[in-house]
């Protein structure tokens, strides 16, 4: 695996920091008495992925930086749950939901891709 210089050269990063920004969006749309809840929590789960893929990347040791990728793809369960939730509860039209839920599964191969790799080079 090549050496890279910055999280932002992770297409990983660049996705979940798109999908934040569509989180953002739609719960923007949610009723204002979920503010401290259900907005605050899926929005706080949206955050953490992108997060914790730069924290993780900056660390000094691959070992911390999957731990670190093990924390977004938690945090991506999260916000798969949440957006489940939000549809449930009609926040949030289905076609939205899927289209977040679709970009979930794809950050979710993108870190398993990345943990494999990284898993691959300290054996």
């Amino acid at each position: 695996m090549e050496k890279i210089k910055s999280y932002r050269e992770l297409t990983v990063w660049q996705k979940s920091m798109e999908l934040t920004k569509t989180v953002y969006t739609l719960s923007a749309q949610f009723p204002k008495s979920e503010i401290y809840g259900l907005t605050s929590q899926i929005r706080r789960a949206a955050v953490s992925i992108p997060a914790n893929i730069a924290e993780g990347q900056a660390r000094h040791t691959t070992q911390q930086f999957l731990q670190f990728l093990g924390i977004s793809k938690g945090s991506l369960a999260e916000l798969e749950t949440l957006t489940i939730l939000a549809e449930s509860f009609g926040y949030i039209h289905s076609n939205d939901s899927n289209k977040v839920l679709s970009d979930c599964a794809e950050i979710n191969k993108m870190l398993f891709g990345i943990s494999k790799a990284l898993t691959a080079n300290i054996q």
